[in-house]
């Protein structure tokens, strides 16, 4: 595995809370098989690049059949041969501290 995604996706003009639309894309996240780990701002999602950016556009096809204006953030960070990078960038912090 060699990307690093931190992800998130909600709409907008859907009320206060998003959270039945933001459970929609985690659904799928989860159904993926892919490694991530749930963040109250976004998800971590850990893969290759082809697996991981083909998952964003599931999540975009998803919340796009009912939302007319959906917002998205993706930072990504890749590293040749790196695998377990959820757990083991954490450790390493924690590690140090």
């Amino acid at each position: 595995m060699s990307v690093l995604i931190h992800f998130s996706i909600f709409p907008l003009g859907k009320g206060e809370s998003v959270s039945p639309y933001v459970a929609r894309a985690v659904k799928i996240i989860r159904e993926s098989g892919l490694k991530f780990s749930l963040g109250p701002m976004g998800t971590s999602i850990e893969g290759e690049w082809n697996e991981v950016i083909t998952l964003v556009g599931g999540c975009f096809q998803e919340l796009k059949k009912d939302c007319d204006r959906v917002y998205m953030t993706i930072t990504a960070d890749y590293r040749r041969g790196g695998s377990g990078r959820i757990e083991s960038k954490v450790k390493s912090i924690e590690s140090k501290i």
